[in-house]
């Protein structure tokens, strides 16, 4: 397999499949991964390669109004999480796999541990939150102290750090602020360890909210997200707090929500003028 038979391959995908640009990419990486690090060899240079060009669209954005009547059909600890998300701009993963422990009620902070790009930041940690935030944690806090009763209790632990800390594995600290429900076995012995919620429940519940508040934008629990980045931006908030609050490497991803909150008050469409 040399160059012309990977410039037809990858063509094939652009011309024949309609595949996206990412589809095309994912592809070329992986031929060039068996290049480097299977064959231990050059990749051939693709001359003829005709790449698909990415398509830049603008983040769907939820109102205020939008997200207050979606809530108002969500309850229990799918809302909770929604509104994490809302209020601190995490992404779901990071809210499932939050653990007690790193979240600061005096600081009103809330540390995301290895986020995209495998480093930490910290967040808001919404005052309105706090009083439901901390009756859910005595809730599992309670789940804990029976998962312990029965010998187990156990949490995975990032990077191996059980082995290190034999005993934080069983302890309050680690759990994960949204359990799941159910146990599974912990590494090759008889005990049971309890996992985060499965970022699927949260979706499902916010799907049918969405239907339920009759909102007809094509949204998800990563709309949230969006919406946090670009009502900060509206309000007045720097574009640089808001890059670190997201956790974004570049500015340029930041950037995006500025096209979201353009500011068209003053600006009046030619058919009013007509119209009036």
């Amino acid at each position: 397999m040399g160059a012309p038979e990977i410039e037809a391959y990858l063509n094939h995908l652009a011309s024949k499949r309609n595949v996206s640009a990412s589809t095309q990419s994912s592809a070329l990486n992986a031929i060039a991964f068996l290049y480097r690090d299977v064959l231990k060899g050059e990749m051939p240079e693709l001359d003829k390669l005709r790449r698909i060009k990415r398509y830049k669209n603008i983040p769907v954005v939820m109102s205020s109004q939008e997200l207050s009547s979606t809530f108002l059909y969500m309850h229990g600890t799918t809302r909770l999480m929604a509104e994490l998300i809302y209020g601190t701009g995490m992404r779901i993963n990071e809210c499932m796999t939050m653990r007690i422990k790193d979240i600061d009620f005096d600081l009103r902070t809330i540390t995301i541990r290895a986020a995209k790009g495998y480093k930490d930041r910290a967040t808001l940690l919404p005052e309105v939150l706090i009083p439901t935030l901390c009756n859910h944690l005595t809730k599992v806090a309670q789940l804990h102290a029976s998962d312990i009763l029965q010998g187990n209790g156990f949490v995975p632990m990032p990077n191996a750090l059980y082995k290190k800390y034999p005993s934080a594995s069983q302890s309050l600290a680690w759990q994960f602020v949204f359990p799941s429900s159910v146990t599974r076995p912990w590494q090759d012995s008889e005990k049971m360890a309890r996992w985060h919620a499965s970022p699927s429940t949260l979706r499902r519940a916010f799907k049918r909210a969405v239907y339920q508040a009759k909102i007809h934008k094509h949204v998800g629990p990563h709309t949230l997200r969006h919406s946090f980045a670009s009502h900060l931006l509206a309000s007045g908030t720097d574009i640089r707090t808001i890059q670190s609050l997201l956790g974004h490497k570049n500015i340029e991803t930041t950037m995006i929500y500025t096209h979201i909150t353009a500011d068209y008050k003053n600006v009046c469409s030619p058919l009013d003028q007509i119209k009036s």
